[in-house]
């Protein structure tokens, strides 16, 4: 007799929360080298399908969600969501990376790297504080105070964990591209340059030497999704 099971087949990185995601990744590590055991885990975990269902669906069934992972999962072009609603309270991306507290930028170093891990909610808590003031386009977000309370990240989806890893990697990308022009030449981008001004060694230092988009942290399952 047959089983009929549900399952939830998330189709972008809002299906996905962040507390899935770290979950899904520590899994991921022990099966590294079995392709058959990795599919397992990543359809168990995005998907709810258990182990000891998957070799009773059918073919076209199983091509179907490694389609529908497969449609988002190595995406990189999400945007930086600067406003972020949180049991009714309204977070803010930092406005100006270039006037961070050192307070928080100290903070932010004691992690030793950027990436999604197990301490990248606490980054998000850091970089996204409550919103105070909105005007003309402009806002104000809390002061950094040094406290901290990661587990809020923890259900918030990752197409917006992943948009503000994305945007510190680019904004990394535009400051290392514009300080090699500006070595090379004494004329620097005008998009560029105030961002260079205000910015300063500190925090050119802190994002090249911390920031890494790894494998672990974002790439990883495209491989196993890949046609049968």
């Amino acid at each position: 007799m047959q089983k009929e099971i549900s399952l939830k087949i998330p189709t972008s990185y809002e299906d996905i929360t962040l507390k899935q995601w770290l979950e899904l990744q520590k899994e991921l590590k022990n099966y590294e080298e079995d392709e058959e055991a990795t599919t397992a885990v990543l359809l168990y975990h995005l998907c709810g399908l258990s182990p000891e269902y998957l070799t009773g669906i059918s073919v076209d069934d199983y091509n179907m969600l490694k389609t529908e992972l497969a449609g988002f999962i190595s995406k990189t072009d999400l945007d930086l969501q600067r406003f972020v609603q949180i049991d009714g309270t309204e977070y803010g991306f930092e406005p100006n990376l270039s006037n961070m507290s050192y307070g928080a930028y100290a903070d932010i170093t004691k992690f030793g790297q950027i990436t999604i891990d197990e301490n990248w909610s606490k980054i998000m808590d850091i970089l996204y504080r409550p919103v105070e003031s909105k005007s003309m386009g402009k806002y104000r977000i809390k002061a950094y105070t040094g406290e901290t309370n990661g587990d809020k990240w923890l259900n918030v989806p990752m197409h917006i964990h992943f948009g503000a890893l994305f945007f510190l990697f680019n904004l990394l990308t535009d400051l290392l591209s514009a300080t090699l022009k500006s070595s090379m030449a004494e004329e620097v981008s005008p998009n560029i340059k105030p961002i260079l001004q205000r910015s300063g060694e500190a925090m050119l230092q802190l994002l090249s030497s911390q920031l890494e988009i790894s494998p672990a942290s974002t790439l990883s399952l495209p491989n196993p999704l890949r046609s049968a």
